[in-house]
Order: structure tokens, then sequence, then C-alpha cells
């Protein structure tokens, strides 16, 4: 069951462009085609990050080891729809116009943390193999892909900054990641907490001795 659950999994992160190219086909973006399809590829960056950092919590309370398989996955669909963000902003909005790019980058801050939130995934998806985890080393790669917390808080920063008014959908991306970010926060602590009893018992006991 769960090999053939993978591919279902692949075609459902495929809904959401499949959804926007079946609306831009029947002509229903609306009057502003291009801020619906920022939006919608802006949420679900947001929507894939947050299920990718769900995925180790997940495990460690459920137990079944099969859904790691799926963390990938999800991360690299997540990079896929910041690609599609990212070229609806320089393609369709700006036209390639490198010096407007530039400006907005440099004095819209929105557009900044989201740009700096963008580049972070980079590195990511593409050490996301197993052929690059080794090349790393498991320390070093785990470190590195630690920079998927900073890019998701980039990218909750972004769209509560661009709103400006209605925070609620923000907010919403913003309660979930403090969860996850608070659980690993916890679980950093007591792990430092046990591995710090663990080496007092033995000074104690020759102390003791």
């Amino acid at each position: 069951m769960v090999r053939w659950f993978k591919p279902v999994v692949f075609l459902a992160c495929l809904v959401p462009l499949a959804r926007l190219g079946w609306k831009a086909s029947m002509g229903r973006l609306g009057a502003n085609p291009i801020e619906v399809i920022t939006h919608s590829t802006g949420d679900w960056i947001l929507i894939l990050l947050l299920v990718t950092l769900s995925v180790t919590p997940l495990r460690k309370l459920t137990g079944p080891l099969w859904l790691i398989r799926y963390r990938r996955m999800f991360g690299l669909f997540a990079f896929f729809y910041a690609v599609l963000h990212f070229l609806t902003y320089i393609w369709l909005d700006k036209f390639f116009d490198l010096h407007e790019m530039w400006a907005d980058v440099s004095k819209r801050r929105f557009i900044t943390v989201g740009f700096t939130g963008f580049v972070l995934l980079i590195p990511l998806a593409l050490t996301s193999t197993k052929g690059w985890i080794r090349r790393l080393g498991g320390k070093r790669w785990q470190a590195l892909h630690r920079l998927i917390y900073v890019s998701a808080l980039a990218g909750v920063i972004h769209y509560w900054w661009l709103v400006k008014a209605d925070v609620t959908r923000p907010a919403q991306y913003a309660f979930v990641l403090s969860l996850l970010l608070g659980y690993r926060l916890v679980a950093w602590l007591l792990r430092r907490t046990g591995k710090a009893a663990s080496v007092r018992a033995p000074s104690a006991e020759i102390a003791e001795g």
C-alpha cells in the first residue's frame, strides 16, 4: 500500500498547478490573473514547507517510518512552486526588467525577505539526493537543511508584510510554523538535558568510588 501511495502523493502535489492551468484555459483567473497566480503559488509554497516540516514530528509521535519517504518529495514540490512563484514575478509581472526587480528587492522589504527565502531553498533542492548526503556527510547535510526553518519563516514574514491589513491567512501559517519549530526546540532541549544527565551520572559514580 505504501509503495502505491507515493504516485498518489506526487499527483496530489500537482493538483494546484493543474487547477491554475484549468482556470487559465477557461478564462477564470479574474481581472488580475498575475495576482491570482502569485497568491496561489505563494500559498502552496508555505503549505508544502509546513507539510515537509510536519513529517518528522508525525513520524516520532505516531511511529510509522514510511512517512520519511515523502519528506523529500514535499520539500522539492515546495521548491517547484517557489520557482513558479518567482517566474511569475520576473516574467509576467516585471518582464525580466532587472533594474526594476533590483529596485524592488532593495526597497520593498516584503520582496527582500521573500527573495531571501527563495534563495535559501536553492541549495536544499540541489543537495536533496542521497549522493549529496554521502558527499556532505550526515551531520553537515542536516546542518545545511536546517535552512528550511529560516526559509519557512521568511515566507511567513513575506506574506504577512505583503497583505498588511487582513493578516488572517499569514497568521494561520505563523501559528502552525511556531508549533513545528516549538516542537523541535523542546526536543532539542530534552536531548541536551538527557546528555547532561548521562555525563553527570558516571562522574558522580567515579567520585563516590
